[in-house]
């Protein structure tokens, strides 16, 4: 099954890889990049939601016999309103400054004791389908911030995030644990359910173009 990820962010695209082989593991699935569809422009995030973004994104990579998908994840931090909310990637005013991201929510924390520090990643997946019909769905992952930067793995805010129930910060465990427990692992297994059961509805000949 070919499908289309719109996202060019290497760590998004490697982490998807191995979300969807595990909860599609019955498919051969070949993820594409925007660039092996011919779509190389910018795409413009306009939505004032996760879900709205993701499907702008996916809509913008939707190709006939092609399953487009896409997401638009990040964190929000209760004692900020919900900042960073969709503005995640470019909190600091630099797209995908990890570090300058990362310091500014740090400072504006730094009078926040941690029983207040709640915090929760949502991940909004969209998904066109070749025959334009469209859903989306949603995943999250609960936790607190750290009151510093803990471990080297993940990306993004993972080494300040520290999920319910475990004394480690995402950027410290094994990227296979965090790829079984991520808000983007509990939302890529509802898009999974969901494409069987479109899957299932197809003629034989309606799959096997897709394969």
């Amino acid at each position: 099954m070919d499908i289309i990820l719109a996202s060019n962010n290497k760590h998004k695209i490697k982490e998807f890889n191995s979300i969807l082989k595990d909860v599609f593991p019955e498919q051969e699935i070949r993820l594409l990049c925007p660039a092996d569809v011919g779509v190389t422009e910018e795409i413009e995030e306009t939505g004032t939601t996760f879900a709205e973004n993701a499907l702008i994104k996916a809509n913008a990579c939707a190709k006939k016999n092609y399953i487009s998908i896409a997401d638009d994840s990040g964190l929000a931090v209760d004692a900020l309103g919900g900042k960073p909310g969709i503005y995640s990637a470019r909190y600091a005013g630099t797209h995908g400054d990890d570090e300058a991201n990362n310091a500014k929510l740090l400072d504006e924390l730094k009078n926040v004791p941690f029983e207040k520090r709640t915090a929760y990643y949502v991940c909004a997946i969209a998904c066109v389908l070749p025959d334009g019909e469209s859903f989306t769905v949603e995943g999250r992952a609960n936790g607190h911030i750290a009151d510093g930067l803990y471990g080297e793995g993940g990306f993004g805010y993972d080494p300040l995030f520290i999920a319910n129930g475990s004394p480690l910060t995402w950027a410290q465990i094994p990227e296979e644990e965090k790829n079984r427990i991520s808000h983007r692992a509990k939302a890529a297994c509802l898009l999974a359910e969901k494409l069987k059961e479109w899957w299932e509805t197809r003629s034989d000949n309606e799959a096997k173009s897709l394969s």
